[in-house]
């Protein structure tokens, strides 16, 4: 009997996703990204507006855009089947539109194991107040 690759997804590799992820974005590590990023990811910012794979990607190539440092905390992690769904606290260091700012945030973060891979598929975040 063949067995399903995709049902072994485990807490560590999610959080090793996440963890990548962070980095490639910190990086511009494009490649890592394209790889990452499923073409179906819907990534909602805390300041409401919502990206796509491409459109996300592209305001970081743009510079629109760039990820000084993330760091997460209180990090939970479930996982359905082939599905990891991580919930916590971050505190992202970011330059939106040439201006600085430190955003304190609650997020989940869905990732997908699929034939590819482990893929980043949905993302959103809501900021905390001061």
């Amino acid at each position: 009997m063949a067995t399903d690759d995709r049902s072994s997804l485990t807490v560590a590799d999610a959080l090793q996703a996440e963890d990548t992820r962070y980095e490639a974005q910190i990086e511009n590590d494009f490649d890592a990204l394209e790889t990452l990023f499923a073409k179906d990811l819907v990534y909602i910012h805390s300041s409401t507006v919502q990206d796509t794979k491409a459109s996300f990607i592209e305001s970081l190539r743009s510079g629109k855009v760039s990820y000084n440092n993330m760091e997460r905390s209180d990090t939970k992690v479930r996982i359905f089947g082939n599905v990891a769904i991580i919930t916590g606290r971050a505190v992202f260091e970011v330059t939106a539109r040439g201006r600085d700012m430190t955003l304190n945030l609650l997020f989940h973060a869905v990732w997908a194991k699929r034939d590819s891979g482990l893929q980043f598929v949905s993302w959103q975040a809501t900021r905390l107040p001061e």
